[in-house]
């Protein structure tokens, strides 16, 4: 449990991503000086069966483009590639965000080796940006396979078939909310009673938190986390918490640097 910051210190930085890339960006948070802690709100697994996705990666040259929602769909699916298999040169990928970016890259795929498209607007890195980059006249009559969790938003199929691209989905990984626990619970009622800085990267992961924070302290506790400051990376979150009743929302746009230098700001500290 962290302890309470003294007068004038920094308030701790809550990082709330799921554990496998929670602890990475909690390090850069504590090389900025300011103490980091690790909460996860959403929980990252396998699929009980991975039969039908190795299946479906194993036909990636049917694809013209394979978007990946996330960098845990990306994670999951070269997870399950055969060690060194080189991407399809001719299958383009489709991310939302920059974590997509260096996850790809830890992988050994960049645009050295494959198209990769993204959104061009650093502040709004979601599936409308997305389409907007993509060649669609050129995927028109052609195939497109969406890499995600057990569910995701349906704009991007839909704006896709819109243009005449016939759309598959595969799921990769499952995402579920965590358990209030005998060390997550005594954690989270200290960091809303002492303060904190939330950094939320998902619309989920904050509605996830609101609710542990009920189960936990009930609304007395959820009123003190509505005044504490949320750093969230898209617009469509800082939406979400305004309407769960949060006050303090600072919208940093898309990326770890962006977070950290908002993080790093005289006005945060």
């Amino acid at each position: 449990m962290p302890p309470l910051p003294e007068s004038g210190a920094a308030l701790p930085v809550v990082v709330t991503r799921p554990r496998q890339q929670a602890h990475a960006f909690a390090a850069s948070v504590q090389a900025l000086g300011r103490p980091a802690v690790v909460f996860p709100l959403l929980e990252i697994s396998a699929v009980e069966d991975v039969s039908t996705l190795r299946a479906m990666l194993a036909r990636l040259e049917e694809f013209a483009l394979v978007v990946f929602v996330s960098p845990n769909a990306i994670d999951a699916a070269f997870a399950q590639l055969p060690a060194g298999r080189p991407w399809p040169a001719k299958v383009a990928i489709g991310i939302v965000g920059e974590g997509s970016r260096l996850a790809l890259r830890a992988h050994g795929v960049d645009a050295a080796c494959a198209t990769i498209y993204g959104p061009q607007r650093a502040d709004k890195m979601d599936s409308e940006e997305l389409i907007k980059s993509l060649p669609l006249a050129q995927l028109r009559g052609q195939r497109a396979l969406i890499v995600r969790g057990q569910t995701g938003r349906d704009f991007l199929s839909e704006a896709l078939q819109q243009q005449g691209v016939s759309v598959e989905y595969l799921t990769a990984y499952r995402r579920t909310a965590p358990r209030l626990d005998a060390q997550n619970g005594p954690l989270l009622l200290d960091l809303l009673d002492g303060g904190a800085d939330w950094v939320i990267t998902s619309s989920e992961a904050l509605r996830n938190l609101v609710h542990l924070t009920r189960l936990a302290g009930g609304e007395e506790r959820v009123v003190k986390l509505q005044r504490q400051r949320m750093f969230v990376s898209h617009h469509r979150i800082a939406e979400t918490a305004r309407e769960q009743g949060f006050e303090r929302v600072v919208l940093t746009g898309s990326g770890d640097e962006r977070l950290l230098a908002a993080l790093a700001a005289p006005a945060a500290v």
